[in-house]
C-alpha cells in the first residue's frame, strides 16, 4: 500500500480544488468529489436554495443523512444476522435431538 501523497484536482460546481491525499485514496476522493458535485448541482437546479455556501451546507446535511441511514440499516442487518444465527443453532439442536429419537 502506497503512503505517497500527491495533489489531486477536483471540480465542484465548476470550481477547481487541489487536495493532497494518499495516492491509494485518489480514486475514492475523485468519486466523492463527483458525488458531492452531483448533489450540489441537484440542489442548485431546484432553485430553492441560493448561494454557494448554503448549497454546500444543504448537500452536506443530505449526505450526512444518507450516511446515518445506511449506518443504521447496516447495524439492523447485523442484529438480524445474529438473530438468524441463533435461530439456526436452535433448529440444528432440535434436529439433532429429533434424529437421536429415530436412531
Amino acid at each position: 500500500m502506497s503512503t505517497e501523497t500527491s495533489t489531486l484536482e477536483v471540480f465542484i460546481l465548476d470550481k477547481s480544488y487541489r487536495i493532497n491525499c494518499p495516492e491509494s485514496e485518489q480514486e475514492s476522493l475523485r468519486a466523492s468529489a463527483q458525488y458531492l458535485d452531483r448533489k450540489m448541482r441537484e440542489i442548485r437546479s431546484s432553485g430553492k436554495v441560493l448561494g454557494l455556501e448554503r448549497i454546500a451546507v444543504i448537500a452536506a446535511l443530505n449526505i450526512s443523512h444518507e450516511l446515518l441511514d445506511a449506518s443504521r440499516k447496516a447495524s439492523n442487518d447485523a442484529v438480524d444476522a445474529a438473530d438468524l444465527a441463533r435461530l439456526i443453532s436452535r433448529i440444528d439442536l432440535t434436529l439433532d435431538k429429533g434424529q437421536s429419537l429415530f436412531a
